[in-house]
């Protein structure tokens, strides 16, 4: 019963993950690739964000941001792409932030 009990626990705890990557296939001997979003070129080697929060590489692409799940009932959760972040704050009043218990991501 204690088993049942401590796995039951545990499933509980695990939080799904919802950060999302992408391998790009270079082929050898390329010296630069182009970011799928914006269109631009870098180089091999090099590291970027893209217009849609991703951090790049030319072998993979992931999200730039983590995603709050657990955070007070009276907040609510909006996402600033010009940051690639998401502020919690009080609904009504953006000025008030509130506390992030638990994100996803990254």
């Amino acid at each position: 019963m204690k088993s049942l009990a401590l796995a039951l626990l545990l499933c509980a705890l695990a939080s799904p993950s919802e950060a999302h990557c992408f391998i790009n296939n270079v082929k050898e001997g390329t010296t630069h690739c182009q970011d799928y979003a914006d269109n631009t070129w870098h180089a091999v080697g090099s590291s970027w964000r893209n217009s849609e929060c991703m951090d790049c590489t030319c072998g993979q692409c992931c999200s730039g941001y983590t995603t709050p799940r657990v955070f007070p009932d009276n907040c609510v959760s909006v996402f600033d792409p010009q940051a690639c972040q998401y502020v919690v704050h009080v609904k009504g009043d953006p000025t008030t932030l509130c506390p992030i218990f638990a994100a996803v991501g990254k």
